[in-house]
């Protein structure tokens, strides 16, 4: 029987390559995205390859959007097999320099968005008894960085709520979680984060302008000495996100890079899929 994946963010970059890559194996794809007049690349796509792709509304700040896009699947096909929380949004800037808007609009995006989504098709899987929910977070969930507190404080967030969430569904519902973690990755989401870094905020001038300069020569640098790109693309971790989809014994967490691994290893190296804790969790506490 066909699965059915229902996969945010898939005007751009990891969201788009995934729905691509998805329908390429096998599965019926529903890319969603907040604005479909972003969709005319994966209309072509779509076109082109013949895929099984539906197009539909959903934008993860809004409870009624994420609730008619999930009804719409499950009146149409019964069931939803994978969510994909992919929609996020870069955001570099220091704490003291980011409006009060910019830090609600970073954490609802990040984080609130992940969890309304899960929130409202937790219920169709936890009645069909399975699914499988991946999330795509970010190192900057393990490793605060400098210039990213915001967006790491949302992405340790997302890792903690699904975190937790594992220790109770799963075994109950059969309804597997894993988050996926990138390093660098070669889309716009990248490039957007640090240009809104530079021209939107007050870093040309004051005391942080010294620190920053040193935190992008230092990037610059570590990219020119690298042997190997340190940045992935978005079909790289795409390929990640359906190994994981793919596995009967997913991990809960996994890395998509030896890069991404080794800035994280001093987080990861006693539980590298995140399983031990999970397990000693339910131990404690079920």
């Amino acid at each position: 029987m066909t699965k059915n994946v229902l996969i945010t963010g898939t005007s751009t970059g990891v969201g788009f390559e995934s729905a691509v890559l998805f329908a390429q194996n096998g599965y019926k794809v529903y890319a969603t995205m907040r604005n479909l007049n972003k969709a005319d690349e994966l209309k072509k796509r779509i076109e082109e390859e013949n895929l099984n792709i539906e197009l539909l509304p959903l934008d993860v700040t809004d409870i009624k959007s994420i609730q008619a896009a999930v009804n719409s699947v499950v009146e149409k096909d019964g069931k939803i097999d994978v969510l994909i929380n992919n929609a996020g949004a870069g955001f570099a800037k220091t704490t003291e320099q980011s409006t009060v808007e910019e830090i609600k609009w970073v954490t609802e995006v990040n984080y609130h968005g992940v969890v309304y989504c899960t929130q409202v098709v937790l219920p169709f899987m936890r009645k069909q008894k399975s699914g499988q929910i991946i999330n795509v977070t970010s190192v900057g969930g393990l490793v605060g960085q400098p210039f990213n507190e915001l967006y790491c404080g949302a992405k340790f967030a997302v890792e903690g709520y699904m975190e937790a969430l594992a220790t109770y569904v799963s075994d109950a519902f059969n309804i597997k979680i894993s988050n996926v973690e990138p390093g660098g990755i070669i889309t716009e989401f990248m490039n957007s984060a640090v240009e809104k870094t530079i021209t939107d905020g007050q870093l040309a001038k004051g005391e942080y302008l010294p620190i920053f300069n040193k935190y992008l020569s230092k990037i610059q640098k570590r990219t020119d000495e690298s042997r190997v790109p340190l940045h992935q693309t978005g079909l790289q971790v795409a390929e990640v996100i359906l190994t994981v989809a793919q596995n009967d014994n997913p991990p809960l967490r996994v890395r998509t890079s030896d890069w991404a691994e080794n800035l994280c290893n001093l987080k990861t190296q006693a539980d590298p899929d995140g399983k031990k804790i999970v397990n000693q969790v339910k131990e404690y506490f079920l």
